[in-house]
């Protein structure tokens, strides 16, 4: 059976995901990844890039992958979401414009406008609706209810939106200059609080906790904060060239935590994916040392699967793009003892 633009790989013969090394998503965007994000109800991934469009894929459980539809966006395409019922998929980007794209019909709105690029879109909803959030390079955050043209409300960010999660009443969005703004739903137009960054580089990247009484914030320089508790170190490689130690430090590009269990993945630019257990203190596993960053990474909706995407980030400009990069998906099937918390340890004088 042909996809839309890639046919089915690897049949239901094939071994389950979890005793297979990782899988290629078949056709993935021929322009570089930038963005990926699995549906909420389903194993619909869908994958936008630096070039046009959005690719939705259907993925099966042995990572057999089918190109399900494509969804109009000009220009680069910077962060997805979609709805809460899976029906409808938000995309944003450099055209300055939120676009909505229906599922079931195949048609697709625009449904927010900024005065500069959009880099940063989140769905939740709340008693009196189902709101979409915008973040933009203009320094605006804004609030639409698609029942109207117009934003809902508008807020003025401290700076340029980088990064940002919504989770239960709580939205969260890391800005330039190493703002962190909280807001509270119930008055989303004054943020609850104002912090600094415990981080002393550029925020990248922002993931509230399961629970949203905290976050995980992931920086250009190798490190995650853990708010309130403490940071450590991450996607780093020591090296000694010449006697002397020196320490090759990576970005964190993405952090999601699992849907079940609540550890958390993160992605770097040195190529690598770690899992954590953010209680214990613990890195579980670190996995896949490609020769590309991995610049996104969502998990499906019941935890088994873990999508990354390895591509060029543009952080060293077009001579950067060399031909070994990778521009591709990868499925990883997840086992319980990679991604379920740790056994808290016996208090003291206890066996």
């Amino acid at each position: 059976m042909a996809g839309v633009f890639g046919g089915l790989v690897n049949p239901s013969a094939q071994p389950t995901l979890t005793d297979m090394p990782d899988v290629d998503l078949v056709s993935p965007p021929p322009e570089s990844i930038s963005t990926i994000a699995f549906s909420p109800v389903a194993d619909h991934l869908a994958v936008g890039s630096w070039g046009p469009d959005v690719r939705i894929y259907d993925v099966g459980p042995q990572g057999q992958s089918q190109g399900k539809a494509l969804a109009p966006h000009p220009g680069t395409v910077l962060d997805l979401c979609w709805t809460k019922d899976g029906t409808k998929l938000v995309s944003v980007g450099t055209d300055n414009a939120a676009r909505m794209f229906d599922l079931l019909s195949g048609t697709s709105t625009q449904v927010g406008q900024h005065d500069g690029p959009i880099k940063c879109v989140r769905w939740f909803e709340m008693p009196q609706g189902r709101i979409l959030a915008t973040g933009s390079w203009d320094k605006m955050l804004k609030y639409w209810d698609l029942r109207s043209p117009n934003p809902l409300a508008v807020v003025e960010l401290k700076e340029r939106c980088y990064t940002m999660d919504v989770k239960n009443q709580v939205l969260a969005v890391g800005t330039a200059d190493r703002h962190i703004q909280i807001f509270h739903l119930s008055n989303p137009i004054t943020p609850y609080k104002t912090v600094p960054s415990p981080l002393k580089w550029q925020t990248r990247t922002i993931a509230l906790f399961p629970n949203a009484d905290g976050y995980a914030l992931g920086s250009i320089e190798g490190r995650v904060a853990i708010q309130k508790n403490y940071s450590f170190r991450c996607h780093r490689k020591d090296q000694t060239p010449g006697g002397k130690d020196q320490t090759l430090v990576f970005s964190v590009n993405d952090i999601k935590f699992h849907p079940v269990h609540g550890t958390l993945a993160t992605c770097g630019s040195d190529g690598t994916v770690s899992i954590w257990d953010k209680d214990a203190r613990t890195r579980m596993k670190t996995f896949n040392a490609v020769p590309s960053p991995i610049v996104s990474a969502s998990f499906n909706h019941t935890g088994t699967i873990f999508a990354y995407a390895a591509a060029y980030d543009w952080s060293r400009g077009h001579a950067g793009n060399v031909p070994s990069q990778w521009n591709k998906v990868l499925l990883h099937g997840c086992k319980e003892d990679e991604v379920r918390k740790r056994p808290p340890k016996p208090a003291m004088g206890h066996k």
